[in-house]
């Protein structure tokens, strides 16, 4: 379970936070491969009840098989419809939900030059943005009677420094943090934490040759800092894992320019 360990608060700023990683029931969105599915397996080995909902039937059979006592459920977060469907059926099935994982998302190299960027764009918008908040207003019912609850939102270190080859899905994640820290505010009264996870580029098929780039963090180095980081007391508001930093901490270190340009230097 998760509890809560409220200290005095001044000026709005969030009160300490602690959070235990066993004993829940999460919800993983996009939870059948790379980051998604890493961590749902390393929750799920930690004591959790693990919900994954994906696109491909065949992926959650797989993830379900490999891993004894998780359960999973298709879901296509382009859908409305079947975001708010999906959330009628889990609280029903598991009254007892009280983490949530918005971890869904695409993430596609966009030539301007093109006649189908804008198409592109617009998929990379309803996937990283729309859905999380979709999945986030169909759920607030049943997270404000829930003990403990907590949403966990993923941007990522190019919300802080864009790569321009994608640069929809750098602009998703910019509004996905900054989302992040209004909605934290306005539920801290509703008894629901608000966790910014925020990835560097970590070996996974999110983007074709990251999975074999030596260069990006692996994956498993990458999940290990995570949860070193949810099991810290208080557990942080952001998830930020130290390879993230050199992108995180650019603008306030007055190197954001510098940092951008070796993001975006020729490969």
């Amino acid at each position: 379970m998760l509890w809560l360990f409220p200290q005095q608060c001044h000026c709005g700023m969030r009160k300490s936070f602690f959070m235990k990683t066993t004993n829940n029931t999460i919800l993983m969105t996009g939870g059948t491969s790379g980051i998604g599915r890493a961590l749902a397996e390393t929750w799920h080995r930690a004591g959790n009840k693990v919900i994954v909902a994906g696109r491909r039937t065949s992926l959650i059979e797989e993830v379900v098989a490999a891993n004894p006592g998780m359960s999973g459920y298709p879901l296509d977060v382009e859908d409305q419809v079947a975001i708010q469907d999906f959330a009628t059926r889990i609280t029903a099935d598991y009254p007892e939900l009280n983490v949530v994982v918005l971890n869904a998302g695409i993430m596609v190299a966009e030539d301007l030059k093109g006649d189908e960027w804008l198409e592109i764009a617009e998929r990379i918008v309803n996937t990283n943005l729309l859905a999380p908040m979709r999945m986030t207003a169909a759920l607030l019912p049943h997270l404000r009677r829930a003990d403990d609850a907590v949403i966990v939102t993923v941007s990522s270190g190019l919300a802080f420094v864009p790569l321009a080859l994608t640069p929809t899905y750098s602009a998703t994640k910019a509004a996905i943090h900054s989302w992040s820290l209004s909605l934290r505010h306005k539920l801290k009264d509703q008894g629901i934490e608000v966790i910014e996870l925020v990835p560097p580029a970590v070996q996974t098929d999110l983007m074709p040759g990251h999975k074999n780039n030596p260069n990006i963090l692996p994956l498993n180095d990458f999940v290990d800092e995570v949860m070193s980081l949810f099991a810290q007391t208080p557990t942080p508001a952001e998830i930020t894992v130290q390879r993230v930093m050199f992108q995180r901490a650019a603008e306030r270190e007055g190197r954001f320019e510098s940092a951008f340009n070796t993001v975006n230097q020729p490969r």
